[in-house]
């Protein structure tokens, strides 16, 4: 009896144990339920919301590129898109050949769909073929019972109207890759996103993106979506015009014609560029829709580079159109005056090596302004050795050549004037006499950009106001692109006399009777243009060849010919634009540049009259240089006045 008591007294302090421990599990339940449904009842009532609404971005309109008079150089068109939403497909290999018989759809993207599919849900479409045309688009839909699961999407896409003939100044959109995702804009997560890769697409890109707007569709429990509940279009991108005249800018490239070539065409007052092409150029369109393999082989491997824009990153020696910049620098230093003379047999000998003219017998005696006009080297020799290449560095770098020029494009060269200071830091070696003298007529590290030069030009012909070149006229701030204000441009400091000589030389080798480039000259009353040819050498001529006759540039592989140079201004007497001009391995500057030069001049000053600024506008521009030109002139005279009289140096 009495184990029974124990064994019942045992039982029941278990049972009572174990209702406890139920009593204190129900306890802990009913808390843990009341709090989950009565405190936090707002917070999963907002969870849930959110997975019944979805939100998502709606990519906006991209902004337009225009031209100066607002002709539309980068626009959005319709964009035919054909998709696949797997579910709605029995037989996906089936549908896709199906599609491949009335649209070409090759082995990479068929294979690129299954993938897709393969990481997605099955409602979810995936694109086949972008940038249908309307007759591509309207058999899809014709044969709409043969392609089961196959829909038409339309969107927008970016288009060149103009195709290759802006394409280095405009650049291309792309889809987003991996290394642009540093914003925070979820617009760049979209898959069908497009971004700015060069060009002014990429420098303007977050104004020409605009906002993303939103849409709030209700989706079940896998996310499919059920009824779009709200729609904010968000704000399109901003328009963003230039300064080109595509007009013009359509000439300039069709005057170069397949040539490897650059031209800049540039207001000398503003430094607006009016025209700026590279030949051959490619056609952005393409880039747009994605290249093949073997588009892209064709570009990469072309000799002639399409994809390279040649006026802003090609550096070339700039041969003879870099002796204003030594005249100016002998006449600025005292080192020459105007009148003085060098004669010229043909060579000068420095050490036991000797430099050669151009020409074979020589110029005879030639001072500044008839050394410029027949572009004698001799001369040229000569000053630069009295001058020294420091002297003529600074000055190089005053017209501005050696350094970028900031122009809103990336990847803007920068050229090389060198000094003794630059080949002892880079090379480690002394500067010797003899590259100075190589260095005067354009030649050995010398190199310069197209835009460069054209800024040169533009210097003297505008009395050394130091205008920088712009490609757009309006600029983005706080977000928002606004109208420039009128430029307003330092003095660098250069003379009235010597600027005068320099000018009245170019306008003697264009007018002149024994002018490098009298063939070119414009006859129309006015429009006197002012000019100088040069020609760069790419290969070292031997001494041999000198004595057995050098070969002309016809009869050399391309790649082996000299570049055609040629910079010029016009009207002569009142200044309005700039032009620079380099045709790659063609051969004399005076044959081969300034017949283009000239025809583009004239097609430039020919054009509306409307976009030229009047005389007053000028005036006002250049107001504010005038004491700093006149400090300039007072600092000539005096040194002037201090030089002694007339001679004549003979090498």
């Amino acid at each position: 009896m009495q184990k029974d008591g124990d064994r019942s007294r045992v039982f029941t302090r278990r049972v009572v144990l174990l209702a406890g421990a139920k009593t204190l599990l129900v306890s802990a339940l009913a808390a843990r339920m009341y709090y989950l449904q009565v405190m936090e009842a707002d917070k999963y009532s907002t969870l849930a919301e959110e997975n019944r609404i979805n939100l998502r971005l709606l990519p906006p309109p991209r902004g337009p590129i225009v031209d100066r008079f607002g002709v539309p150089l980068a626009v959005n068109s319709q964009n035919f898109r054909a998709q696949v939403i797997a579910e709605h497909t029995r037989d996906l290999e089936r549908t896709l050949r199906t599609f491949s018989r009335l649209v070409p759809l090759s082995d990479y993207d068929r294979q690129r769909v299954i993938k897709e599919i393969s990481r997605r849900r099955s409602f979810v479409a995936v694109t086949v073929r972008e940038n249908l045309t309307w007759e591509q688009m309207a058999l899809v839909q014709v044969n709409a019972p043969d392609l089961p699961g196959v829909t038409i999407d339309e969107g927008l896409t970016r288009q060149y109207p103009y195709g290759p003939l802006a394409s280095h100044l405009l650049g291309y959109v792309a889809a987003v890759a991996e290394e642009d995702m540093t914003g925070d804009d979820p617009l760049l997560e979209l898959p069908d996103f497009r971004i700015g890769k060069s060009g002014v697409e990429k420098v303007y890109d977050l104004s020409l993106r605009g906002k993303s707007g939103t849409s709030r569709v209700e989706v079940n429990a896998v996310g499919r979506m059920i009824r779009e509940l709200r729609r904010d279009e968000g704000e399109p991108g901003h328009e963003v015009r230039l300064t080109l005249d595509m007009r013009l800018q359509a000439y300039t490239a069709q005057r170069l014609g397949d040539e490897s070539a650059a031209a800049v065409v540039m207001d000398v007052h503003t430094g607006e560029i009016v025209a700026m092409a590279s030949t051959p150029a490619y056609d952005p369109n393409a880039f747009t829709r994605g290249l093949t393999s073997g588009e892209w082989r064709a570009l990469a491997s072309n000799p002639r580079a399409p994809l390279r824009n040649k006026a802003l990153v090609g550096q070339y020696a700039p041969g003879s159109t870099f002796k204003m910049v030594v005249a100016l620098a002998a006449l600025e230093s005292g080192v020459v005056r105007p009148d003085q003379t060098v004669y010229c047999p043909g060579h000068l000998t420095l050490g036991n090596h000797r430099f050669h003219c151009w020409r074979r017998g020589g110029h005879g005696h030639m001072n500044v302004t008839t050394a410029i006009e027949q572009s004698c080297d001799v001369y040229f020799y000569e000053i630069s050795r009295r001058v020294g290449i420091d002297r003529i560095a600074a000055m190089a770098r005053s017209l501005g050549l050696g350094h970028a020029l900031g122009l809103e494009l990336p990847g803007e060269a920068t050229g090389l004037i060198p000094t003794k200071a630059w080949k002892s830091a880079t090379l480690g070696q002394p500067w010797v006499q003899g590259e100075t003298l190589v260095a005067s007529i354009g030649q050995g590290y010398v190199l310069a950009t197209p835009l460069q030069l054209a800024v040169m030009t533009a210097r003297i012909a505008n009395d050394g106001i130091a205008v920088t070149p712009t490609l757009c006229r309006q600029t983005t701030v706080d977000g928002r692109l606004v109208t420039r204000p009128t430029p307003q441009f330092e003095h660098v400091g250069l003379s009235r006399p010597s600027l005068s000589i320099v000018k009245a030389a170019m306008w003697r080798v264009v007018n002149g009777d024994r002018g490098t480039a009298r063939r070119s000259a414009i006859t129309e009353d006015g429009w006197a243009m002012a000019g100088k040819t040069g020609t760069s050498q790419v290969r070292r001529i031997s001494m041999r060849e000198r004595e057995t006759g050098v070969r002309k540039n016809d009869e050399l592989p391309w790649k082996f010919r000299d570049h055609a140079l040629f910079v010029c201004y016009a009207p002569a007497d009142a200044p309005r634009y700039a032009i620079s001009v380099i045709i790659e391995h063609a051969g004399g500057g005076s044959r081969h540049a300034a017949p283009i030069a000239h025809d583009v001049m004239l097609e430039t000053l020919r054009l509306d009259p409307s976009r030229q600024r009047s005389d007053e506008d000028i005036a006002a521009i250049r107001e504010p240089q005038v004491a700093a030109q006149d400090a300039a002139d007072t600092l000539a005279e005096s040194a002037v006045a201090a030089m002694p009289a007339p001679l004549t140096l003979n090498p």
